[in-house]
């Protein structure tokens, strides 16, 4: 079997070498002319020899092989009994918005005082491959401006991934970052 695929490659590189034109018109190609190989005798073997590949590309199709495929539908985005739950700590906020607070959803629920709108925005915020609830990274230039003592601390499960994210308002990027979570967080008051 290698005998025979190392004569077909020698013949075929023989064949492309002489179809090539030589470089200066009205000389003889310099490649010698290919004399017929003799036929390789089949090496007996105790088990058939797999082919690289079968008939052709229309045996790849699975029906061929007799094998039905389900229809293709996308998986569920969550189990049936996956409930998002958050706890939601505020400190410093004012206004009634201090506290401790309890967040489920899918469906919303807890002691959160705006679950419904709270879930909705953490679902428009979560995308695939991106953390909804990721700091600001290290080297981000951010405007020297105070928002306020107001901190947050948010832990629990979203999206079958553990949370444990802190928020402050320190500077204008953790400002931003806070009012992306509004109303998970409570909006600055005025």
């Amino acid at each position: 079997m290698l005998r025979r695929l190392l004569l077909t490659a020698a013949m075929s590189a023989t064949a492309a070498l002489s179809a090539v034109p030589s470089a200066v018109a009205g000389t003889p190609s310099a490649v010698p002319e290919a004399s017929p190989l003799p036929e390789a005798s089949p090496v007996p073997t105790a088990f058939p020899v797999p082919t690289a590949f079968p008939a052709g590309p229309s045996s790849l199709s699975p029906a061929a092989y007799g094998v039905a495929l389900p229809a293709l539908m996308p998986p569920p985005a969550r189990p049936d009994d996956s409930v998002d739950r958050l706890t939601v700590t505020v400190h410093g906020a004012g206004g009634g918005a201090d506290g401790t607070f309890e967040l489920a959803c899918h469906p919303a629920g807890g002691s959160h005082p705006d679950a419904a709108e709270a879930c909705d925005r953490l679902d428009r915020k979560t995308t695939w491959g991106k953390d909804p609830f990721a700091p600001v990274p290290p080297d981000t230039l951010c405007t020297m401006q105070y928002g306020g003592p107001a901190t947050a601390h948010v832990t629990g499960t979203w999206a079958g991934r553990p949370v444990d994210a802190r928020y402050d308002r320190s500077d204008g990027c953790e400002i931003s970052r806070w009012n992306a979570m509004v109303p998970l967080l409570p909006g600055s008051r005025s």
